[in-house]
């Protein structure tokens, strides 16, 4: 709860009338007169889309945030701000190379170069698998992008997928952690390759 103190009383009239006017709708929890001229108002702050989506992402990733920054971040793309996820991405998508290698490798250490590597495009297509993967989380409604950019765009959703991973490995500090979410979130898909 945020407390505000506002010495006179057409102010708070304002003040009320804008939340009222705004998409912003606080829920008044108190409000109490100190004097004629004084009020005391807790307001609740209400939560955005934006910020609903975002919850609800780690609900189905499995995964809590301790830095939400991170996530808003992974959830930006470089159309909407300076601020965005294409390190994250290029991070995440190195973290899930060498994730898929690791459990490749695991199985059958005797793998080719070349075996591995054709498993590892596969994995990191950007239409077949990255993006299927995007859209099967709705990342193309919650990636925040600029009004001229289409968010379903293979390329938007799967940079946004793959920047999750890399900000799950800054926020916990642990590649595993984040590996381990990909092969959660990835599912099936990753037996299936393995067993090529």
């Amino acid at each position: 709860f945020k407390t505000f103190q506002i010495s006179i009383y057409p102010y708070l009239c304002k003040t009320l009338n804008f939340f009222n006017s705004t998409s912003l709708n606080p829920s008044f929890s108190q409000a109490q007169t100190v004097n004629q001229d004084h009020f005391i108002i807790r307001i609740k702050p209400s939560s955005s889309p934006f910020s609903t989506a975002l919850e609800t992402l780690q609900t189905q990733i499995g995964y809590k945030f301790q830095n939400i920054g991170l996530l808003r971040r992974a959830m930006t793309h470089s159309s909407f701000s300076r601020a965005n996820n294409i390190a994250l991405g290029i991070f995440g998508e190195t973290l899930i190379s060498t994730s898929f290698s690791l459990q490749c490798l695991d199985k059958n250490v005797d793998m080719s170069g070349k075996d591995l590597n054709d498993r590892i495009s596969e994995i990191s297509n950007v239409e077949s698998s990255c993006a299927v993967d995007a859209m099967r989380l709705g990342l193309e409604k919650v990636v925040r992008v600029s009004p001229k950019t289409n968010s379903s765009v293979p390329t938007v959703v799967c940079g946004a997928f793959r920047a999750i991973f890399g900000a799950i490995a800054l926020d916990s500090g642990k590649l595993d952690v984040a590996g381990d979410v990909f092969v959660r979130v990835h599912g099936g898909q990753i037996g299936e390759a393995l067993a090529m």
